[in-house]
């Protein structure tokens, strides 16, 4: 993978296309998560402040989580995933003034999170990822529940925290120094917590719940 890591802010087209070019992981570069329709549509800049953490972030969450999931599943769609403060913030405003197409939490509140290069709270580094599963696209369609997919991803990967949309399945994966390891969804009707430590279906095996995955399933892990 590349070494070259920026060491301040983009500047420049080329100091960005240097940020772009910089390889997380076999199969992800930068470049594949700086794209914001909320920052494209309002000519927002999207690049982190603190490009070292952001990679670092990036990194983890690309080979500990994206990497191991293609494996299995095939190709990623990423829908969205890096935010920078402006972009975020921005987006909060418009969603805190009753605007639809608009879904970002407060920056405190994100960092961590979609803000890659800001340490959570208690100031653990972490990243998250928003992304459609192409090859499950059709078994949901058919009426394979996302739990399926859920509960395949609690079983095999160091995951934070799930937080699943209607539309395509798509999830919010997100990868933490301090794990959280809690599943949502919007989805009816089984929406709101799937799994959270102190529930009773947290520990365990729950290959039987994900069965119906065997026919896009690739390899063992």
């Amino acid at each position: 993978m590349s070494s070259s890591r920026p060491k301040h802010p983009p500047k420049s087209v080329a100091a960005l296309d240097d940020l772009g070019r910089v390889q997380l992981s076999r199969s992800f570069f930068m470049r594949d998560f700086l794209y914001s329709e909320i920052a494209h549509f309002h000519g927002l800049e999207n690049w982190p402040e603190n490009p070292d953490l952001a990679i670092a972030a990036g990194r983890k969450i690309c080979t500990e989580l994206l990497e191991p999931l293609q494996d299995q599943f095939g190709r990623l769609a990423i829908r969205s995933a890096y935010r920078s403060k402006t972009v975020n913030a921005f987006g909060n405003a418009q969603q805190r003034a009753g605007k639809s197409g608009y879904s970002c939490s407060a920056n405190e509140r994100t960092y961590g999170c979609h803000i890659w290069d800001e340490r959570d709270a208690a100031g653990h580094m972490g990243a998250t990822v928003c992304l459609v599963v192409p090859t499950f696209v059709p078994l949901y369609e058919r009426g394979v529940s996302w739990t399926a997919l859920a509960w395949w991803i609690h079983d095999h990967l160091p995951y934070s925290k799930m937080f699943f949309f209607p539309k395509n399945a798509a999830f919010n994966l997100t990868w933490s120094e301090a794990p959280v390891r809690r599943i949502d969804s919007y989805i009816r009707p089984n929406s709101g917590t799937l799994t959270k430590p102190g529930m009773d279906n947290h520990s365990g095996d729950h290959a039987h719940l994900y069965r119906d995955l065997a026919p896009i399933l690739r390899g063992s892990v």
